[in-house]
């Protein structure tokens, strides 16, 4: 077991937050089912990436290195020569500016770590081993590992996906038509009817939902989503101070 630390985590009560191995076994065990629909999708940036110019090792080495399916996609919009940099950064950091959000939700648990755990663990992060590590460790767990777990098995099937996608090219067609773009958005919202246990809860998913949906396409690409957490977190603290 690495290092750990004691912080206050649930109801006052000291707790010790730690990262261990057995814990990134957990994290694997727990989304390996999920992280078997994540390389459809490195199936398909990889062929995008291939036809946008990239060669395949290219393609495989920017999975690798930036993990961020949407970014990525969206980079590839603007990959042409000359490339324009600035609107490029522009975009990703737009696209990837909910990882504030995520960070912030998850700083109780991760800061308990010394930097170089804490930073290992949040290489990883994404969307979903966010939505399942944050669950347990609502529920009691304080094992960091879960959340690297998680996040090296959906890694992996990023990476491995794009790499058969790459060398497949144009070959492999829509992946649309198999219906495996609902698996993402079903398993976010299962994981969020778990969490909808109170009013409050419930007031502050419908607000942060018709954010979301009402700005769609008044704000650039991924500001709604910031946009409906700053909304949501807002009427949520509003009725936590009530």
């Amino acid at each position: 077991m690495v290092r750990s630390n004691s912080s206050n985590v649930g109801a006052g009560r000291a707790t010790a937050i730690d990262m261990t191995a057995a814990g990134v076994r957990q994290g694997v065990r727990r989304l390996l089912p999920v992280s078997v629909f994540v390389i459809p999708f490195g199936l398909a940036f990889g062929a995008a990436a291939v036809e946008q110019g990239l060669t395949p090792a290219q393609s495989v080495i920017m999975s690798a290195l930036v993990f961020a399916g949407a970014a990525q996609f969206a980079a590839l919009d603007l990959w042409q020569a000359p490339i324009p940099y600035l609107s490029l950064a522009l975009v990703i950091l737009a696209v990837n500016a909910r990882h504030i959000i995520l960070g912030a939700a998850l700083s109780t648990w991760v800061n308990a770590l010394s930097r170089a755990r804490r930073s290992l663990a949040l290489m990883f992060l994404s969307d979903a081993n966010f939505v399942d590590s944050h669950s347990a460790f609502k529920s009691g767990t304080t094992d960091v590992g879960i959340l690297l777990g998680g996040g090296l098995t959906l890694w992996t099937t990023w990476v491995v996906g794009t790499a058969i996608g790459a060398m497949a090219g144009s070959s492999i067609g829509s992946l649309e038509r198999f219906g495996i773009d609902v698996v993402m958005a079903a398993f976010f919202a299962a994981v969020l009817a778990g969490e909808m246990k109170t009013r409050t809860s419930i007031v502050v998913v419908a607000v942060a939902g018709m954010v979301a949906i009402a700005t769609l396409g008044l704000l650039p690409s991924g500001w709604n989503i910031i946009a409906a957490a700053v909304c949501g977190g807002t009427v949520g603290a509003m009725r936590h101070a009530e």
